[in-house]
């Protein structure tokens, strides 16, 4: 990707990217993978005098992103998306019998990146939701998931977007290490799993 001078970088997304951000500070990027990405991009080119901003709320599915798409996300008009969604469309089939079935996620996902192409924004980047195998429990959420994983494929391919496939870079990572070592739950990331996530960022895509 071509950064180019004064364009403004959002990411967006639900608890894995909010990481406690303060969201009475609008530049603050909170304390996971999005901070990081933001201070090296800013770092590294400081030329291009980037904005970066970080609109991510825990809990959210496609559906809780486009109620919050104008107000967090259009009116922003951000050059560059980066978006990470998908993983509480499947956490609340099984903690609160509340799914999302295949076709409803791909419409809800769909109108998000309509919206922002519409809107302008020159580049897309999906970051694929994820779950790590821990507690055992977690294997289980593998028949909703993986159903997800190759709609958001999919999505990327007809929308032009950059991809990062998260779930299976991280997988594959946590065959050497154990999957706690990068998400204790195999959701949220620890401090290396989103540092693992800042630098797939930024070598796939920057």
């Amino acid at each position: 990707m071509q950064l180019e001078h004064g364009d403004v970088i959002l990411f967006q997304g639900d608890s894995v990217t909010d990481a406690g951000r303060d969201r009475s500070s609008p530049g603050d990027l909170g304390r996971g993978y999005a901070s990081l990405v933001g201070a090296l991009l800013q770092a590294d080119r400081p030329h291009l005098d980037l904005t970066v901003l970080n609109r991510g709320v825990s809990g959210n599915r496609t559906a809780d992103l486009l109620a919050r798409w104008d107000t967090d996300c259009l009116s922003l008009a951000p050059s560059v998306l980066s978006i990470l969604i998908g993983v509480n469309n499947v956490w609340r089939r099984y903690d609160s019998n509340d799914p999302t079935d295949p076709q409803t996620f791909r419409g809800e996902y769909e109108r998000l990146l309509e919206g922002a192409r519409t809107a302008g924004v020159r580049e897309i980047v999906m970051l694929e939701p994820f779950v790590l195998p821990v507690p055992e429990d977690r294997r289980t959420w593998r028949e909703d998931l993986d159903p997800k994983i190759a709609i958001c494929r999919e999505l990327a391919s007809t929308f032009g977007a950059w991809y990062l496939p998260l779930d299976g870079l991280l997988n594959a990572a946590a065959v050497r290490t154990g999957p706690a070592y990068w998400a204790a739950d195999g959701v949220h990331p620890s401090p290396a799993g989103h540092g693992f996530i800042a630098r797939a960022w930024l070598e796939q895509v920057a």
